[in-house]
């Protein structure tokens, strides 16, 4: 699968560069992005790293890393990221997706807007199964999977509730 940019109303969603670790390190920079997520804000040496890891690719052949920054057309500026890891399964093509905006653009609707073309995208790419995980307390994330069309299921992976949408 190749990874393309995929536009809404608002936003451009752009295939994710080394070269913006530089302004995505200001944006996710705030220690309360990692309340639902552990961990605390990365270096921008190390998001040049992880980065760098990304583009590359998965080792697995069968399976595709596709991660874009999100672009907020009015303000000129990257707002966040979407991602989505894509695996072969006997029901078809499974897309593990997430999303997150920096503090200053939280909502606004930016992480529901990029979800929805996001997962718009994947399944004009055959995709048959979108899931993402979220934390049972994070509300604002679980309105985002809610507006891209994914229903909680019950089921839990790692403490965080499982959210499907297939088609």
């Amino acid at each position: 699968m190749t990874i393309e940019p995929i536009g809404t109303e608002r936003l451009d969603l752009l295939p994710l560069l080394v070269e913006h670790a530089e302004e995505m390190s200001v944006t996710l920079s705030d220690p309360a992005l990692h309340t639902f997520i552990g961990g605390s804000p990365a270096t921008l040496e190390a998001l040049r790293a992880r980065y760098t890891r990304l583009t590359e690719g998965s080792p697995d052949p069968g399976v595709a890393w596709l991660n874009w920054v999100i672009r907020l057309r009015a303000e000129a500026c990257l707002t966040g990221t979407v991602q989505a890891t894509i695996s072969p399964s006997d029901a078809g093509r499974v897309a593990e997706v997430a999303w997150v905006v920096g503090t200053p653009w939280q909502g606004r609707g930016i992480a529901g807007e990029a979800a929805r073309g996001l997962v718009a995208w994947l399944e004009r790419q055959g995709v048959t199964t979108v899931v993402a995980h979220i934390h049972p307390d994070h509300a604002a994330s679980a309105a985002v999977a809610a507006s891209a069309g994914l229903s909680p299921t019950g089921e839990r992976h790692d403490g965080e509730i499982r959210w499907r949408r297939s088609r």
